[in-house]
């Protein structure tokens, strides 16, 4: 059984990750980057179709993150992901998708009478 300090269990990193990814416009950067080993500022809004200042914020938050990162190509910013900063994320949705696939995460498991406190 996985205890909560498992590093698989770091809430902290894992929720961070999620909340920077919480927007569609934010996840189709993270796809569009993942088709390109770089890509700048301009062509992220060219394919998205949004707004310069709204590609902006999205890639700000991303990189407050540390999910992207970019680099300087006067006059222009190269942004490319930080594949590490997925980790806690990956690892945690690595584990749900083992565990379902082994088939323990279904059926009645909170229906144990005799552990304190189940059923409540």
């Amino acid at each position: 059984m996985m205890e909560l300090d498992d590093p698989i269990c770091d809430e902290g990193a894992a929720a961070a990750v999620a909340r920077a990814l919480a927007h569609p416009a934010r996840v189709r950067i993270v796809c569009l980057l993942l088709s390109r080993p770089g890509c700048f500022g301009g062509d992220i809004v060219a394919e998205l179709g949004l707004a310069q200042s709204t590609v902006s914020e999205h890639l700000r938050i991303l990189r407050e993150a540390g999910i992207v990162a970019g680099e300087a190509a006067h006059p222009r910013v190269c942004h490319r992901l930080v594949p590490e900063a997925l980790a806690p994320l990956g690892r945690l949705l690595d584990a749900v998708a083992a565990r379902a696939e082994a088939g323990t995460l279904t059926g009645s498991i909170c229906l144990d009478t005799d552990t304190p406190g189940a059923g409540r």
